[in-house]
């Protein structure tokens, strides 16, 4: 990428910046289906770190971020993470999905259709999005709670049937033939839940987001959503859709009407535009903020108050952003420099209050969850995984004090290593 000016959509905005790292040179992807491993931060030279370590804070009674465990299996790098009260879900380039409880290795089930980019829980069931373009819909075992059995696959062999027989009204941007609208033709990047309306959403490497019917897994939409590929989809309890793309853009798309029966997508703005191709996506609970990673290194949030106005730029990273959380009054920020800066909001102003390090490699995914509150600080358990092959646990406390660094102490830390 060229040094220069970016341009946002707020025009009294603008940054400049020089991207060291070839990886994310140039907006536009080159992504290929034939290539399991074509993820584009594989070929980036990691970025060596900063070597941080723990401040010495005197004051006992404050709470601390820290450390508390790091799960390594050598069988491939982490892609995907998804959280639910005590378990841990991951997927790999191994093509498993292994289950975590309390820092154990509990179960684990496979499906032979490439890496698993996405994974999202919706009570008893697991979705997971694959290289092959396909959803996968997983549950436990009412008997033996270790056993996970797949009770489903969007889209169906027979819904695809269907679909060709009736004519196309899809075309293949890169094929340039028609095709199946229904299936993805590229890699399934991303997966997001409405559970107010019985919703999935996924979206692909073939620049198209999806809508599926979680009751029956069938597709009821199909959004060509940008010119690239789409990176990240995020749905909101309020009807809005939004998308973030390798084309360097965040498009806002709103369901038309009220109720289970409105499944029609129209398009309403664009957030940002620009060169540097936009990594992740993240929206607050309530949704009253929006939070964009790109391959810059930059966090750009909106405003929903202020008509989803641009609200400013969180400024932590040397690399690219690959993956946002949200979690009370607190931003996590996953990043190919090796590092999570952990970001509170207050109003509209953002603080770095922890940078947590230890992984050795970029930082793919993040899970946050609740933890138990035993004191006055919410705390949260937050769950990194990284394209060194590992998971590390953290506890974050809202109240823990500002610009504190985080290390692993291998003293102190629980290990559980296969």
């Amino acid at each position: 990428m060229r040094e220069g000016s970016t341009r946002l959509s707020d025009p009294n905005f603008s940054f400049r910046f020089s991207d060291t790292d070839e990886e994310f040179d140039g907006s536009h992807s080159n992504f290929s289906s034939n290539e399991p491993h074509g993820s584009p931060m594989l070929k980036s030279p990691w970025y060596p770190g900063t070597p941080w370590s723990m401040n010495n804070l005197d004051d006992s009674s404050c709470p601390m971020n820290g450390l508390v465990g790091s799960l390594v299996r050598e069988e491939g790098h982490i892609y995907s993470l998804a959280a639910s009260g005590d378990l841990l879900y991951t997927g790999s380039d191994s093509k498993n999905i292994r289950v975590w409880k309390n820092m154990n290795e509990f179960s684990a089930f496979k499906s032979n259709s490439g890496l698993v980019k996405a994974i999202i829980i919706s009570g008893e069931k697991i979705f997971t999005g694959h290289h092959d373009g396909r959803v996968r819909v997983w549950k436990a075992s009412s008997k033996n709670p270790t056993h996970y059995h797949r009770v489903g696959t969007f889209p169906s062999v027979f819904g695809i049937f269907k679909c060709s027989m009736k004519p196309m009204s899809y075309i293949d941007v890169r094929r340039k033939h028609p095709a199946v609208w229904v299936k993805h033709h590229d890699v399934i990047s991303c997966l997001s839940l409405n559970q107010e309306v019985g919703l999935l959403y996924s979206g692909s490497w073939d620049r198209t987001f999806k809508v599926w019917k979680m009751s029956d897994g069938k597709c009821v939409e199909s959004v060509k959503a940008h010119e690239d590929a789409v990176n990240s989809v995020i749905s909101t309890a309020e009807g809005f859709v939004f998308t973030g793309s390798a084309d360097g853009s965040v498009k806002v798309w709103k369901r038309e009407g009220k109720g289970r029966r409105s499944l029609k997508h129209i398009f309403v703005k664009t957030l940002l535009n620009q060169d540097s191709a936009v990594t992740a996506l993240a929206v607050t609970k309530n949704g009253s903020f929006v939070y964009c990673g790109t391959s810059d290194g930059i966090v750009n949030f909106w405003v929903r108050e202020n008509q989803l106005a641009h609200g400013g730029a969180l400024n932590g990273h040397k690399l690219a952003v690959l993956c946002l959380s949200t979690a009370g009054s607190l931003v996590f920020s996953g990043s190919a420099d090796k590092m999570i800066c952990v970001w509170k909001r207050e109003g509209v102003m953002h603080t770095c209050m922890s940078v947590l390090t230890g992984h050795s490699g970029p930082v793919k995914c993040l899970a946050v969850v609740g933890e138990m509150e035993s004191t006055t600080a919410r705390r949260w358990k937050v769950y990194s995984g990284s394209l060194d092959k590992s998971i590390k646990v953290w506890s974050v406390s809202e109240l823990a004090p500002v610009m504190q660094t985080v290390t692993q102490n291998g003293s102190q830390i629980r290990s559980a290593k296969y």
